[in-house]
């Protein structure tokens, strides 16, 4: 048997091939929209992918699970769990707890595991050419390293109601009912790492086991002593604040993601071209250089997704394709950066990237402004404004800020002034420039903290112990 995780650092999010190296064929479970390696993991081995599913309605990206399927001519399996409102709007193959996928030797069975979501499903891999009994856990969402799925994401991010204590009650029976009902070998291979926004506590480490959860997660005491009350609370306390574009994620991975199929390359432009076009307002510019460069001058009215570890999640807080229309512009150093960056883009559900130029002269010009923290006291702003999550900002934030995270500025612009200047920070800069730059494409005046908290707390720090000499 061949088991392979495809992981993304970006979203912290990770999908797996498994593969029978006897029959020559492979099923993909939770796979992402640019599919080139799962394609490329398949000619390596010289299999052929037969199925693709997924453990659940995905709310963090896009899922590729249609899209690789149409690649392949695969057969697509869903969750059929959840009751009415949790089905898929689109054909394939329904699985219900017990149900199985069959491949040479290898059984994946579907264990319903509601809680994370009311469909979620895991799938207890086993590998019939060595046992006769399940050996690997593909956990989805369900059970990470050292944390749980979090169940609030309905109500944060799809428009539930208090559906999180019902989400928690669920997760607390699928642990004991089908969790800790496995053997403590069995290894767990889990949906997400450190960074995704799908838990409050998740491990870097890719994999763990059942036994090793048993004994030393935080809510295995909760469970031994049969304390639901106690595990809910624990549960529930200091989840992060959830991105607003999972919304739209688990919208359109319910309804079906549109399928691409082949894409040709990212093209490049004339400069020309696009200052004509970014006159007519017709495109928006992406400059995809670091906070700093930026800052010395980049395009007006563009976006500052800075290329790096986190570009697709930049991406989907500072740019909704549901309200804006207008396609991307890249400015990237060649094609195969600029290839890249829209490859990531895909992944929140970006596909509409125009071309790619590689540099910014004879675009028009706009220095981003910025505020000192010596200046910040005496500066008139209509709002401060603390993009960080909500506990950085409980511990520790700048007299009379407001909080309000980078990942929702865009959608929650009634929370902020109409008129006036807005002042954004962050932690180091990174998360300020970004919804800086998004708040005033929407049309808010805004200048950034220079150095954003770090560098207030240092100056603060400076100035006691210059009062004190």
């Amino acid at each position: 048997m061949l088991l392979e995780r495809i992981y993304d650092e970006d979203l912290a999010q990770a999908g797996y091939f498994i593969g029978c190296q006897a029959k020559g064929e492979a099923v993909v479970i939770d796979a992402r929209r640019d599919i080139a390696d799962y394609l490329a993991l398949a000619a390596k081995h010289g299999m052929r992918i037969v199925a693709v599913t997924e453990t659940h309605i995905h709310a963090d990206y896009l899922s590729g699970t249609r899209e690789l399927a149409a690649a392949v001519g695969a057969e697509v399996y869903v969750s059929g769990e959840g009751g009415a409102d949790w089905q898929y709007g689109f054909d394939a193959r329904r699985l219900y707890d017990g149900d199985t996928i069959t491949i040479g030797n290898i059984t994946i069975q579907a264990r319903h595991t509601p809680g994370h979501t009311p469909e979620h499903l895991v799938f207890l891999v086993t590998d019939g050419a060595f046992a006769s009994e399940p050996g690997y856990l593909i956990s989805g969402d369900f059970v990470f390293a050292g944390d749980l799925g979090r169940p609030d994401l309905l109500d944060e991010a799809a428009g539930g109601v208090d559906t999180r204590f019902e989400g928690a009650r669920q997760l607390f029976s699928s642990l004991r009912e089908v969790f800790l009902t496995l053997p403590d070998h069995v290894q767990v291979h889990p949906g997400h790492g450190s960074g995704s926004a799908c838990g409050k506590a998740l491990g870097a480490l890719p994999s763990t086991t059942v036994g090793y959860e048993r004994a030393h997660a935080w809510w295995s005491r909760h469970l031994a002593a049969d304390d639901e009350q106690g595990f809910i609370e624990e549960l529930l306390d200091g989840q992060p604040d959830a991105h607003a574009y999972f919304a739209r994620m688990k919208k359109q991975n319910r309804e079906g993601p549109a399928v691409l199929g082949e894409r040709g390359p990212v093209p490049e432009l004339a400069v020309a071209e696009v200052a004509r076009r970014l006159e007519a307002d017709e495109i928006t510019f992406v400059d995809t250089r670091p906070p700093a460069q930026a800052h010395q001058g980049t395009v007006a009215g563009s976006l500052n997704i800075p290329d790096g570890p986190k570009t697709a999640t930049y991406a989907a807080w500072a740019y909704d394709p549901e309200t804006d229309s207008r396609p991307l512009v890249l400015l990237a150093e060649d094609q195969p950066a600029a290839q890249a960056i829209a490859d990531r883009l895909l992944r929140v559900g970006i596909d509409q990237t125009a071309g790619y130029v590689t540099t910014i002269d004879g675009l028009p010009r706009f220095v981003p402004p910025l505020i000192e923290p010596a200046e910040l006291a005496g500066f008139d702003a209509a709002l401060l404004l603390d993009v960080r999550q909500r506990g950085e900002y409980a511990a520790g934030h700048i007299p009379g800020a407001t909080q309000l995270s980078a990942a929702r500025v865009l959608w929650h612009q009634d929370e902020l002034p109409r008129s006036g200047t807005i002042v954004t920070y962050c932690q180091s800069g990174m998360r300020s420039t970004v919804a800086a730059s998004a708040l005033r494409r929407a049309g808010h005046d805004v200048v950034e903290l220079d150095g954003s908290y770090n560098a207030w707390r240092a100056w603060q720090e400076t100035t006691s112990e210059t009062a004190l000499a």
